[in-house]
């Protein structure tokens, strides 16, 4: 079964300096009919006005991945990340995937420090294993550039940390990939789990329906997933325990 859900069916919210749109019911956004899917319980498509961000505040018990697509997010957190003399440096970038495991609980903030340009970027939570449950928390920053995204579905975040991929503590896999004409990929799907597709930009077909920027397809008890005639699209998939 494949479901469609418009990018214009999405909840909004317009802070001033911050632009968001919510894939799921967040904030006050609530809609009883899109509070996640599987254990994807969060994406938000957010655009950071220059000079502004979010200011510390907390979370427990979430695995965070930050995915830029213009600009650059500034983060700093109480592991140390973003600090001097921190263990990572915190900056975010167009290629880069930072997963947070938020465990049993951190602080941190998100910034855009540039003076003129916007900060674009998806901001996804997806819900731990239980046994995952109140652990220590991490942080884990790695880049995937785009050709090795290029006609092809590259796996950038994993339960098992597979191929390179960032590890969460989630059953779960996410997938990046960016499709021009002529390029296509095929992903086998387990029909007892679920698979969710988001067009991050630009034109794709995903089983045969047309998607363009914001779309995207919720698929239960698919045994297949293809991807075809794209138009400057950059996609993100995630197969995703029941």
């Amino acid at each position: 079964m494949i479901a469609l859900r418009k990018s214009c069916e999405r909840g909004y919210a317009d802070h001033g300096w911050l632009k968001s749109f919510h894939s799921f019911s967040f904030a006050d956004y609530h809609d009883p009919k899109h509070m996640g899917f599987g254990n994807l319980r969060v994406i938000n498509e957010d655009r950071i006005a220059p000079g502004t961000g979010f200011g510390t505040h907390g979370h427990r018990d979430m695995e965070i991945i930050s995915y830029v697509l213009e600009g650059e997010l500034a983060h700093k957190d109480s592991m140390g990340n973003g600090t001097a003399g921190g263990a990572n440096a915190g900056v975010i970038r167009p290629g880069d995937v930072q997963r947070m495991s938020a465990g049993r609980g951190v602080l941190h903030s998100e910034f855009n420090h540039a003076p003129h340009a916007t900060t674009h970027f998806l901001q996804i939570w997806i819900l731990p294993d239980r046994d995952q449950l109140g652990i220590e928390p991490g942080y884990e920053q790695k880049r995937f550039d785009a050709a090795d995204k290029r006609g092809r579905l590259r796996l950038v975040a994993s339960r098992d940390g597979a191929d390179g991929s960032v590890t969460i503590h989630a059953d779960a896999r996410m997938y990046a990939g960016l499709f021009d004409a002529g390029e296509n990929a095929e992903l086998v799907l387990d029909p007892a789990r679920r698979s969710y597709v988001h067009l991050v930009r630009g034109e794709l077909s995903a089983n045969g329906q047309r998607l363009r920027g914001g779309d995207a397809l919720a698929l239960t008890e698919e045994t297949r997933l293809q991807l075809a005639e794209g138009r400057d699209a950059e996609v993100i998939v995630f197969d995703l325990a029941a």
